[in-house]
């Protein structure tokens, strides 16, 4: 025994000493650093047989959490359920599955995008009824328009899209260029309450040349109510082959340009409104 283990030839002596050690609840640190045994085949063969205390041992609850994830990982779980389940690190989980088959998939990739599409589906849905009840509500909150009312949004109205007189070029005319046929309405409604004659009015189609131009002058001499004499002829836009245009469809109507004759009374009376709005606004703050 001497001879099989080299520098030590009291074998049976350090193995003594080692149980003894090992009995009193040393771990192989405590008993190598004490007997100062240095080679660890050495040092397992001196405490062969004699079992390790107890507070050394791994502690059953991670057996019983390696159990679970094993048993979650039959069920087919996947890698992230478990970690979330157990509360335990994805080396870990690995570590403890890693062996197992993984899990069958349950969906194929076009049935798995089918239901990401239909609840995608049912959620636009929802954002579109919530935006129209929002609207109708807004919608329903406005009510008639007064005299006054009507007045101070034409104005404004003008102002954000009508002509103007510069300083540097005097225009003191009433034009006013729009696509929306709401916005044209209310428009005609407030020149209808200033008094404007609608003889007064001339109308220009402005639209782009490969659109339905015909369509688009039907579709505005019917809006306004007006016949082919008021109207001008239509400007077209050239198109750029360069460009990809956007406003293409059969709501694509291009824009109605609508001038008020001898206007220039009426654009001085409108300028002078909008700045006392401006005014006003001030005094309100």
């Amino acid at each position: 025994m001497a001879h099989s283990h080299g520098k030590y030839t009291d074998f049976e002596g350090l193995r003594e000493r080692a149980v003894a050690l090992r009995r009193r609840g040393y771990s192989l640190r405590q008993i190598r650093d004490e007997l100062k045994i240095f080679n660890n085949d050495i040092l397992n063969q001196l405490v062969k047989g004699e079992p390790p205390p107890e507070r050394t041992k791994r502690p059953r609850a991670k057996d019983d959490m390696r159990e679970r994830a094993r048993d979650l990982r039959r069920q087919g779980w996947t890698y992230d359920q478990i970690e979330a389940e157990l509360g335990c690190s994805r080396s870990s989980v690995s570590l403890w599955v890693r062996d197992l088959p993984r899990p069958e998939r349950k969906r194929s990739p076009e049935e798995a995008a089918a239901i990401a599409r239909k609840g995608w589906e049912a959620k636009l849905r929802i954002r579109d009824e919530e935006r129209r009840r929002s609207k109708d509500e807004a919608k329903q909150s406005i009510g008639d328009l007064s005299a006054r009312e009507l007045f101070l949004v034409g104005v404004g109205l003008y102002w954000a899209e009508g002509s103007k007189d510069k300083p540097y070029d005097r225009r003191e005319n009433v034009t006013f260029v729009n696509s929306d046929p709401g916005v044209i309405k209310v428009y005609l409604a407030w020149l209808d309450l200033l008094g404007v004659e609608r003889a007064r009015l001339r109308y220009t189609v402005m639209i782009h040349e490969n659109a339905d131009v015909s369509g688009a002058e039907r579709y505005w001499a019917d809006l306004v109510g007006a016949d082919a004499s008021a109207f001008n002829k239509t400007t077209l836009k050239k198109h750029n082959p360069k460009t990809v245009r956007k406003n293409v469809g059969d709501t694509y109507r291009g824009c109605l340009v609508i001038k008020v004759l001898k206007g220039a009374d009426l654009y001085r009376r409108i300028e002078g409104s909008w700045y006392g709005i401006v005014l006003g606004a001030d005094s309100a703050t």
